[in-house]
């Protein structure tokens, strides 16, 4: 009884160990792939920044342009609005001056 008592000790000893090199294994697996999760998730958030950095450095782009395209409008629109009275005076001077061209 003894006998099988120490041969049962020894086969739990040696699974206790074998466990415990199986389970190293897997924990040494898993951290390899934390690690390169973790990796890709910096490199994602690395492209995600820059890719917001770029986007705010078009937009800021493009509201400068707009505004000097608005300007520019602005401009255009106020020399037109200056030099037209003196369009709408020319242009009713020849009609009050016109000749009717039916003679009744």
């Amino acid at each position: 009884m003894s006998i099988i008592g120490i041969i049962l000790g020894v086969i739990a000893i040696g699974l206790v160990f074998w466990l415990r090199k199986d389970q190293k294994i897997h924990f040494d697996l898993h951290e390899g792939d934390i690690h390169t999760t973790r990796h890709a998730y910096e490199a994602l958030m690395s492209d995600f920044n820059n890719y917001q950095v770029k986007t705010d450095r078009k937009i800021v782009e493009l509201e400068k342009q707009l505004e000097i395209k608005t300007k520019s409008s602005e401009r255009r629109m106020d020399k037109m609005n200056k030099s037209l009275p003196s369009v709408i005076r020319t242009v009713v001077g020849h009609i009050e001056f016109a000749r009717p061209l039916d003679k009744k």
